[in-house]
């Protein structure tokens, strides 16, 4: 950079030289000695009363030095002008304490003016000064050398920096239009007035000093509103960054750029499994600085303490401030808090402007309070993702990794494949599945509060037990896994009787005694499976048969008896949804304002002869292995709206809910297949809604399709389930017909009893609303969750505090006895239900 702008120095010193030998008159006109000092003191308080701007390191400024300009040429001539105002630039540049080849340079540019000026005043007639030919000769001299000054300008910052842009170009030519003439008459004013009399100063000071302060003002505008649109600049960046890492390095990255400083640092405090950030962006590329970093930092304290940005530079620091800044090796800085959903404080800093003239101002600090807020939504978006996918990956309950995450891990040991010689342990891991023995009876008889205690109790006990290299899971229900990278089948199997031995006590759990007392089975890898889904299945095995087998029992082909179990009901599947095995029930859906029931959903349920109640998920997920889940979803559909053409015919508008597998989405002919079931049973499609999985609908094949547009264009309602669980966010449902979504019970269970949990639910509702999406919340079971929810503005209602899943005759009686019916609506045809207080 520093080559670049000698390079331009000389090149303007070649063209003045020779420029003032061609242009300027070979000897100076008669002029006063007094006469000279004057002008040459009137350029010098021109050029100091500039307007600057910025190119990164590079500083160019304007002034309104024609008043000097148009006397100097009137009263002393163009040589003497000339030397006037070279001399008057460079003592007010080495001042300002430019490099010297940007003095050479703007002296050069100076030059290269007065000689426009004065060639264009030997082209056009100049008489007496008290002609008005004469004031058209200067005014247009002294324009056509404003824009050569200018086009020089705009010119070198384009060398060393490309195209500036428009507000560069306005910077540079707003001057010319706007302040170049006034300044030019008044000069000329100024001559005719003295010719008159010599008064005539007791006008000019204060015309002057007028004239002054009308151009500092234009500069103050000028700069204000260049901040402002750095603000807006950075609005629009920051909407754009990713909600990831490299999301705030962009943030950072932005920040010094349009604050054109050497150094920018943000420090965010840990948050969930993250641990704390320094996010560094500087001109040398290092990523790291000393200071930051540091919580007792004085000027960490300082942000603090005043709860607003700061601002410190050398001239004006205390003792401590001065030692923070040599620190840090710099000179000045800006430091804010910053607002994150932690509960701790971030921080910002911005170390030294990177302009050789310009500093940081107050105008800066009123900038970045203004950039503050943006910084701060951005980064709480970002941790709204963060716990969503850390949520997606973690039980809520205990916040241990889920079933998800622990695939995850399995996979990720077992991929090195078949163990190394040389390394026994590679390749080999243990699983053990661990089963709370009591958790049912415990729920059934003290409810849900006291059997989460017990799952705490139990996840502690484990955490305190387990191998120190083991990674401990929570499944589902109450169920938890244990994995023991590099362990033997043998070695897992001694693990496992000594946890179960360690758990065995005694807990205080709902004011009683409890015992806790664990179920395991064992599955080792290669042994058992190479693969998560293998091992997890046959450790499951084990812990069916590990009841019978003194707690603990090993995988072995003979306990694969669940997979004929499995087998059987495949092919049990369509004769059980003809002899009515397979039904439905029904859980009502309220408005969260008024209590209007305005839905039910509509869940499946299998009573097997032989089995038992069979768990949907267990079937469901079978019938999509086997490719009968579509017979499924019209089955379900078709009972469905059947209970709904009954509302009907009570001339009553209750909406029904049926959930969508994605499988069923890859079908050609569901679109056919729903819109025949709606005209089979009359119903309009606005009382159908089709819940659909996260998963699903950020499935390339789905979004690829148009079958989402054409499901909504039968006029039915689209929404997303369970949001939260998986790994899409809410601005991805921009692209999508959705109509609603439902926050995830996990979400919605602890709310009252956890801030965290009502701090995302009340994000999801926002962000929802934002979008134009209804939002319903699941598992609602308890008045104080319900409250939340309501002053949340959640839409609708849904959970055991309203109604447990209900079978048809059951639901019947139960509207009958809990709601009662509300006349139509305006414009509506059908009443309405709602439930009694």
């Amino acid at each position: 950079m520093l080559g670049s702008t000698w390079a331009l120095a000389w090149v303007a010193l070649v063209v003045a030289v020779p420029l003032s030998v061609l242009v300027l008159p070979d000897g100076p006109a008669p002029a006063s000695v007094l006469g000279i000092l004057v002008v040459f003191l009137a350029f010098v308080a021109a050029e100091s009363v500039a307007l600057h701007f910025e190119i990164r390191r590079q500083s160019f400024d304007c002034s309104a030095s024609e008043v000097a300009f148009v006397i100097a040429l009137a009263e002393i001539g163009g040589v003497w002008t000339a030397v006037a105002r070279a001399v008057a630039v460079a003592v007010v540049l080495v001042v300002q304490r430019l490099p010297q080849a940007k003095i050479v340079y703007n002296v050069a540019v100076a030059t290269i003016e007065v000689c426009v000026a004065v060639a264009v005043l030997r082209v056009l007639p100049v008489g007496d000064i008290d002609e008005p030919a004469a004031w058209l000769s200067y005014l247009v001299a002294i324009a056509a050398a404003n824009v050569a000054g200018a086009l020089l300008v705009v010119g070198a910052i384009t060398a060393t920096h490309g195209n500036p842009g428009r507000s560069v170009w306005t910077a540079v030519f707003a001057p010319i239009v706007l302040i170049g003439p006034v300044a030019v008459l008044a000069g000329l004013s100024i001559l005719l007035l003295v010719d008159a009399t010599a008064w005539t100063w007791l006008l000019i000071v204060p015309l002057t000093a007028a004239l002054v302060l009308v151009y500092r003002r234009f500069a103050s505008v000028t700069r204000e509103g260049q901040s402002l649109e750095r603000v807006y600049g950075f609005a629009r960046q920051v909407e754009q960054v990713a909600a990831d890492e490299a999301g705030t390095m962009q943030i950072v990255e932005s920040l010094r750029e349009l604050l054109n400083a050497e150094r920018v640092a943000m420090w965010l405090p840990p948050y969930l499994d993250e641990p704390p950030r320094l996010v560094v962006a500087t001109e040398s590329g290092a990523a790291w600085y000393d200071g930051p970093g540091d919580p007792d930092d004085v000027f960490r304290r300082a942000v603090l303490a005043a709860n607003g940005p700061i601002l410190v530079s050398a001239g004006r620091a205390d003792e401590q401030e001065a030692a923070g800044l040599a620190r840090r090796g710099v000179s000045e800085l800006l430091a804010a808090p910053l607002t994150t959903a932690a509960g701790e404080p971030g921080y910002l800093e911005i170390c030294d402007r990177s302009s050789d003239v310009v500093s940081f101002a107050d105008g800066d600090r009123a900038a970045l309070d203004s950039m503050l807020t943006h910084v701060n939504a951005a980064i709480r978006h970002q941790q709204l993702l963060t716990q969503i996918r850390y949520d997606a990956d973690h039980d809520r309950l205990t916040g241990l990794p889920n079933r998800q995450r622990l695939a995850v891990e399995i996979d990720a040991l077992l991929a090195g494949g078949p163990a190394d010689p040389a390394d026994p342990a590679a390749g080999r891991a243990g699983l053990i599945l661990a089963a709370l023995g009591n958790y049912t009876e415990v729920t059934d008889t003290l409810g849900h509060a006291a059997s989460d205690e017990l799952l705490l109790v139990t996840a502690g006990l484990l955490r305190e037990h387990a191998p120190p290299q083991a990674l401990l899971a929570r499944m589902e229900s109450e169920r938890f896994a244990v994995l023991l990278p590099g362990l033997s089948l043998s070695a897992t199997e001694r693990a496992a009787r000594r946890l179960r031995e360690a758990a065995a006590t005694r807990v205080r759990v709902a004011g009683l005694d409890l015992e806790v007392t664990l179920t395991i089975g064992v599955a080792s890898a290669p042994v058992h499976g190479t693969d998560s889904g293998t091992l997890m299945q046959r450790a499951d095995v084990a812990l069916l048969a590990a009841a019978d087998s003194g707690g603990v029992a090993s995988y072995h082909p003979v306990l694969d008896q669940q997979s004929l179990r499995r087998l059987q009901l495949g092919t049990e599947i369509e004769q059980a949804m003809a002899d009515g095995q397979i039904s439905v029930v029904f859980q009502p859906i309220i408005d969260a304002q008024t209590s209007d029931i305005v839905s039910v959903e509509t869940l499946v349920r299998w009573a097997h002869p032989r089995y038992g109640s069979i768990p949907p998920d267990d079937f469901i997920h079978l019938a999509e292995q086997i490719g009968r889940i579509g017979a499924v979803t019209d089955h379900v559909l078709d009972l469905a709206l059947a209970r709904c053409r009954r509302w009907l015919d009570q001339d009553i508008a209750l909406s029904v809910a049926v959930n969508l597998s994605v499988h069923c989405l890859t079908e050609p002919d569901l679109v056919a297949r729903v819109r025949s079931a709606l005209q089979r049973h009359g119903v309009p499609g606005e009382l159908l809604t089709l819940e659909l999985t996260e998963g699903s609908v950020v499935d390339d094949s789905v979004r690829d399709s148009t079958v989402l547009a054409d499901l909504h264009d039968l006029g039915l309602r689209l929404s997303m389930d369970d949001f939260g669980t998986g790994y899409s966010s809410l601005s991805q449902l921009r692209q999508l017909p959705i109509d609603e979504v439902k926050i995830d019970k996990s979400f919605v269970l602890s709310m009252s009893t956890s801030q965290g949990e009502s701090f995302i639910a009340r994000s999801i509702i926002e962000l929802a609303h934002n979008l134009g999406l209804r939002v319903v919340a699941e598992g609602v079971e308890d008045e104080m969750t319900r409250n939340l929810l309501t002053e949340m503005g959640c839409d609708k209602l849904q959970g055991f505090l309203v109604s447990r899943p209900l079978p048809d005759d059951r639901l019947e009686n139960w509207l009958l006895a809990r709601t009662g019916v509300r006349t139509a609506a305006p414009g509506a045809a059908h009443r309405r239900l709602f439930v009694r207080g």
